[in-house]
């Protein structure tokens, strides 16, 4: 199975599985393509460095037909897999549909809990603090149509603590995330790549 990613900051999860990839970690997967929105990224230089086809496609390099041209580089890659690493655009309805049940999302909460349009990254943590919660986590998810509302594949659980800030918690789910990840591959791989 190949495995392809989308990625618009850092993409730390996406080099944690690209890595478990390369040392036989998770096995019976390949790696295809990253795909970048933001050239700009730490990302885009960390594929070139390692040895990884990186691309940019967004809205300015395909200002008409960025959701196809993400498609069509996906499918020339044969991926069968895609993995969104910290990707901060909603995937178009051509990918979506040639890739359905393909796609797989991790979000910085225990959904349904804290998920939703515009919520990513501190705005979820700073939510959690509010509700007053005394867990947050990260979900690895199938992505659908809509925000943070496809099944959940895996999640995992981390305590949020009385003097905790926005950065202490976020630090707290990111170090969860990748391995996360990696076992919610080996959990769809194991059943035959369904949820």
């Amino acid at each position: 199975m190949k495995i392809s990613f989308l990625a618009s900051h850092g993409g730390s999860s996406a080099k944690q599985i690209i890595t478990a990839i390369r040392e036989q970690y998770l096995k019976g997967f390949e790696i295809g393509l990253l795909i970048t929105n933001n050239k700009t990224t730490a990302i885009y230089p960390w594929c070139i460095e390692n040895g990884v086809e990186v691309l940019h496609i967004s809205a300015k390099t395909h200002p008409n037909d960025e959701d196809q041209a993400i498609q069509y580089a996906l499918s020339s890659a044969a991926t069968d897999i895609v993995v969104l690493s910290g990707y901060m655009k909603k995937i178009g309805p051509q990918t979506l549909s040639h890739f359905n049940q393909k796609i797989l999302n991790i979000h910085p909460s225990l959904l349904p809990k804290h998920g939703g349009h515009k919520m990513y990254g501190d705005f979820v943590h700073a939510a959690v603090l509010e509700a007053g919660e005394q867990y947050s986590g990260a979900s690895v998810q199938v992505i659908d149509a809509n925000y943070d509302t496809g099944p959940v594949l895996l999640q995992k659980q981390v305590p949020v603590l009385v003097d905790d800030s926005v950065e202490s918690l976020g630090a707290r789910v990111r170090a969860v995330e990748g391995d996360l990840y990696i076992d919610a591959l080996i959990k769809w791989q194991a059943n035959n790549f369904s949820v």
